[in-house]
């Protein structure tokens, strides 16, 4: 991905603020998510002896309404989860799938060519299966302990009262205008005037209020079948650019699934986060490996040390990434391989202290009975997702990431809510050079994802950390940045959130603009570094720790959110 698609792909108006504080040490409880409004509507369930699922779900439904922009019910969201009781860590998958009638070709044009990325996000062509609901019920149904309809209640009554557009929401119908070409944008998100909603001003949606008073009576059921389900096909198939062929029975068909988690090591801990379809986990446990042997003077936040070795270790990771990783339940993703600490330890040599690599070339990872004779692929992914992380009275804990893709998914709507453009997530070549892509499109296969909800323990198994991110392939990075902050930096949640990004796609080194990062720009290109244009970044790392005493926990200074306890 060259610079100015990145900067194109990411850019914002927003702008990183002062470092928010940290909220003060929760005893029972606490949840850190993008939005005030969803942050106090899983409050709610904690104290009224709710699981952290409970809450996640209530947090959910209320960002459907108040952060449209990045997440909904019209898109799909992963869960890792810890269960004290039984000590173990659980996945839940909610990703979207592709419909039946999905082909490997399907993003390229009449010659063969794959369609302009940006062309290809807006209409029917884009929209996967929404999984959201199905995997929220799906957690409930194993781990809520408050009723169902119960969590439904704060978002429902906001929904009719009405909501103050946030700032990023603001910001974001003015930085892209065009969005107003779309007809359900332009008719929810615009004034008569043609003006968008500006920040605090009031917002009602007694659409979205029906469609989860119906979802709050009937369960998941009522989403995918019956007149939602209807909303969601004719919407698809009528779209207003690229219609496509969604079909009521590929939202009936759709299904949930609860997955093993993918697991690591880095120093004295252990982390567990999400496996394929996400290569999030893996990528973080690789670039965490890669740096182990590297010690922590040399990962301090802020420092050039740290921004160089970072930026190699994700060159590799993305690298393999790119070759290897799709939905495992039609490719044999070789998740052991790619995570094997000698495997890493390998890989971990290739980067050198004094100097950039450039671009980084797949590994070939320690496997039995798998061809991964795969093409890399090259399709850029935008950012449109949101995390929130959650520990309940029994220690229960949640790190869920949740998306509709790019900023207002596919720019339609359905019984008020976005509908998502998630199957642009899949690489628009089915094949390269002559070999396939791993993450090609196929019926019913689920895209790749970079979403890297983790948790993590300590030496003696207790919960420790939850962390993610929003930002497309840079939730990678941003995890794993957060995690070294506060392990090798010994950072507060706030501090650790709040630091500067530097990343790496395994393309030009990407520095976050307007931050203390920028001075370190001409010593990295010293080290030989490309330099991208440094640009605004938006990530969400919205971060617990458990301290002594309980817990601390900060939202991202970059995004509207903020963390509550008790």
């Amino acid at each position: 991905m060259n610079s100015r698609i990145v900067f194109a792909v990411f850019a914002s108006l927003l702008t990183i603020g002062a470092a928010q504080a940290d909220a003060p040490v929760a005893k029972k409880h606490m949840i850190v998510t993008d939005s005030p409004f969803a942050t106090d509507a899983g409050l709610q369930m904690l104290r009224q002896g709710g699981s952290a699922v409970d809450a996640a779900i209530a947090a959910q439904m209320m960002l459907t309404l108040v952060e449209p922009e990045s997440t909904g019910i019209g898109g799909g969201a992963f869960i890792v989860l810890f269960d004290p009781k039984a000590k173990k860590v659980t996945t839940f998958d909610g990703r979207e799938m592709a419909p039946a009638s999905a082909t490997p070709g399907m993003f390229l044009d009449s010659s063969g060519k794959p369609l302009a990325h940006g062309d290809a996000i807006p209409g029917g062509l884009s929209v996967g299966v929404p999984g959201d609901v199905a995997m929220l019920w799906l957690a409930h149904e194993k781990y809520g302990k408050l009723p169902w309809a119960k969590l439904f209640e704060p978002a429902i009554a906001l929904a009719d009262k009405g909501f103050p557009v946030s700032k990023k929401l603001s910001s974001e119908l003015r930085e892209y205008p065009q969005l107003a070409k779309m007809p359900d944008i332009r008719a929810y998100f615009y004034k008569a005037d043609g003006t968008p909603y500006a920040e605090g001003e009031i917002l009602k949606n007694p659409e979205l209020a029906n469609t989860l008073r119906g979802i709050a009576k009937g369960g998941p059921k009522a989403f995918y079948e019956g007149p939602i389900a209807q909303a969601i096909v004719d919407k698809v198939q009528h779209a207003p650019i690229h219609p496509a062929d969604m079909t009521l029975d590929d939202l009936k068909n759709y299904v949930a699934k609860e997955r093993p988690p993918v697991c690591g090591t880095y120093r004295a801990y252990r982390l567990c986060s999400m496996g394929p379809p996400s290569s999030g986990g893996v990528a973080v446990i690789q670039i965490l490996d890669m740096l182990e042997r590297f010690p922590s003077k040399d990962l301090q936040p802020g420092t050039l040390s740290q921004a160089h070795l970072f930026t190699q270790a994700n060159r590799l990771a993305f690298a393999d990434r790119a070759k290897y990783m799709a939905d495992s339940d039609f490719i044999p993703v070789p998740v052991e391989g790619l995570t094997d600490r000698g495997y890493t330890l390998d890989r971990s040599k290739l980067i050198d202290p004094t100097k950039d690599m450039g671009q980084a070339q797949a590994g070939t990872p320690p496997v039995k009975h798998a061809s991964l004779d795969f093409a890399p692929q090259r399709s850029p992914q935008p950012q449109g997702t949101s995390h929130m992380s959650i520990v309940d009275d029994n220690g229960e804990a949640v790190a869920m990431t949740t998306t509709v893709e790019s900023v207002l998914g596919s720019k339609m709507m359905a019984k008020g809510f976005i509908l998502n453009n998630q199957l642009t997530d899949f690489s628009f070549d089915p094949m390269l050079d002559g070999k396939p892509v791993a993450n090609a499109p196929a019926p019913k296969k689920r895209p790749l994802s970079a979403m890297s909800p983790t948790i993590v323990f300590d030496a003696r198994g207790t919960f420790k950390i939850a962390t993610g991110s929003p930002g497309g392939p840079l939730i990678i990075p941003y995890t794993a940045q957060s995690i070294i902050n506060l392990i090798d930096g010994h950072e507060t949640p706030a501090k650790a959130a709040a630091e500067p990004h530097v990343s790496n796609l395994n393309s030009p080194t990407l520095i976050e603009k307007g931050t203390s990062a920028e001075a370190l720009i001409p010593q990295l290109k010293a080290m030989g570094h490309q330099v991208a244009e440094p640009f605004v970044e938006q990530s969400g790392v919205n971060i617990i720790e458990r301290v002594d005493g309980g817990y601390l926990g900060a939202a991202d200074p970059r995004r509207d959110g903020n963390a509550r306890g008790d």
